[in-house]
């Protein structure tokens, strides 16, 4: 159990703010404060992983294992070990700020000091507003399809090479800032708006992706259904190295959420419900959407003479209009939800953080929704290649912070939280270190992003390219190791 002195906000009058007169203005906000309810239970978690997994994203990602040349059993057996890595990891860093009601940066003051913890407030923000662009990015997709196939004169104007600017298509630009202003929409409503939003994502896709399921088996029959999406082509110990590869990329294609999965387990009623909903949403959820698109896609084969592992375009196929809308209007609805709570609600959190009191929560979103545009995340996402690149250089630096926050919270402090302390700029304060920074983290992460990033950068040296893949899990466990050795060696060892 983690030992919690009690905040201000839980001591206080219900009628007294929680920010005085404890908490520095400096460190505060009605955002970033202690809650005072924590309602959330299991569904609402599970919903959440459902809005995660059920996407355009999320569905290629699953597909493309499949296609790996392993056999199917060892594509099940590496994605189950992937995702029960996952889970147990996201149990490990929501306990923290579940139990003390804060979101991820604010519980970062207790490792990285409380003026330091802006450091990885702003890596993680900056990493949000780039897959907030891709999500975006592949979202706008699905609404092309539906634009082109009910207004067919605007197909010339889907093609980048006639008709763009930047590298996208004038009705990539239009699709993507009609989502840009309906994600805007939904965030500006406020957190309750947005859970019941996700609410609906989820078990919105799983509907239509069991009708295009079940449309595939009536066109080619029980028999044609097969989990395994190419030729076998490695046998034996030589397919192991493919399985550990597959087993780091579903780690990595869900490190960004794990790594802030405070800002949405702050909610919920107990650890109990965290975990509860994290098992259905993770292990239960995802082996059975991975299986679902598996299925579908190997249909497309008989259907299409073709292997389609991009929900969308197997929608498109479908000769009815109505159901290529509904098909695409929903993948494009799924997408949403998942950018709203995986990367918009992130950086909201990550850049209120830096100012509390002249960055609000809303405005905190829409600088990230701005940044989303100025990446141009389309050219981040365009091809494999560069969509392995993307991954692994993100995980790299979002390993080391993950490091950092669970060797502090677990082995140094052991589950140990002065609350009304992350609030205060006070030097006699618990987390205020060297004017405010912590010297042993700043190191750990720097020491465990530039080893983790080498290997990516350096994809032409001899064992760099097979390094690569496990950038998350070298930052990760580089960073950890340092952190733990120099806070308990160090003259910045820390006392609980």
């Amino acid at each position: 159990m983690t030992d919690i002195v009690t905040p201000a906000a839980a001591s206080a009058a219900p009628d007294s703010p929680p920010t005085a007169p404890v908490y520095d203005p400096a460190l505060t906000n009605e955002d970033l404060a202690p809650l005072r309810e924590q309602r959330w239970g299991s569904y609402h978690i599970f919903a959440f992983w459902m809005s995660d997994v059920h996407s355009v994203g999320g569905y290629v990602t699953a597909g493309s294992l499949f296609a790996l040349g392993l056999a199917g059993w060892q594509v099940l057996a590496a994605l189950l070990i992937g995702i029960t890595i996952v889970y147990f990891l996201c149990n490990l860093v929501a306990a923290p700020s579940q139990r003390a009601g804060v979101p991820y940066p604010v519980m970062c003051r207790s490792a990285f000091g409380v003026r330091g913890a802006n450091i990885p407030a702003i890596i993680r923000g900056l990493i949000a507003v780039a897959w907030y662009g891709i999500q975006t990015y592949l979202a706008s997709a699905a609404l092309i399809v539906v634009a082109v196939k009910l207004w067919p004169s605007l197909a010339p104007y889907a093609v980048a090479d006639d008709y763009g600017f930047l590298g996208l298509s004038l009705l990539g630009w239009c699709a993507y800032l009609v989502l840009w202003v309906v994600q805007a929409a939904v965030f500006w409503q406020g957190m309750e708006s947005i859970r019941k939003f996700i609410d609906f994502c989820g078990p919105a896709v799983y509907v239509v992706m069991f009708l295009l399921c079940g449309y595939l088996i009536y066109k080619a029959g029980w028999g044609s259904i097969d989990l395994q999406l190419g030729a076998v082509k490695y046998h034996g110990w030589d397919a192991l190295p493919v399985i550990l590869g597959a087993i780091a990329l579903v780690v990595s294609y869900f490190c960004g959420p794990m790594l802030n999965f405070g800002d949405f387990s702050r909610y919920a009623k107990s650890m109990q419900a965290v975990r509860r909903g994290n098992l259905l949403g993770l292990p239960v959820n995802f082996l059975a959407f991975s299986l679902l698109v598996v299925i579908t896609a190997s249909l497309t084969i008989p259907v299409y003479g073709e292997l389609i592992t991009d929900p969308v375009e197997t929608v498109s196929r479908i000769d009815s209009t109505f159901a290529i809308v509904l098909g695409a209007l929903t993948f494009t609805i799924a997408t949403v939800g998942i950018n709203i709570v995986a990367n918009f609600i992130s950086p909201a959190f990550d850049f209120s953080h830096v100012s509390p009191q002249r960055i609000s929560w809303r405005m905190g979103g829409m600088i990230a929704a701005v940044g989303s545009i100025i990446i141009t995340p389309w050219n981040l996402y365009n091809n494999p290649e560069v969509i392995h690149y993307t991954l692994e250089v993100l995980g790299a630096f979002i390993g080391p912070l993950f490091g950092v926050l669970i060797a502090d919270y677990y082995l140094i402090r052991k589950r140990t939280i002065h609350v009304d302390e992350l609030f205060t700029l006070s030097p006699t304060g618990s987390y205020w270190y060297r004017k405010g920074f912590n010297p042993v983290a700043v190191i750990a992460t720097v020491v465990g992003a530039i080893a983790a990033v080498f290997p990516v950068l350096a994809k032409d040296l001899t064992g760099m390219y097979t390094a690569a893949q496990y950038s998350w899990f070298i930052g990760c466990g580089l960073a950890l190791v340092i952190y733990y050795a120099l806070a308990k060696r160090s003259r910045f060892a820390m006392t609980v």
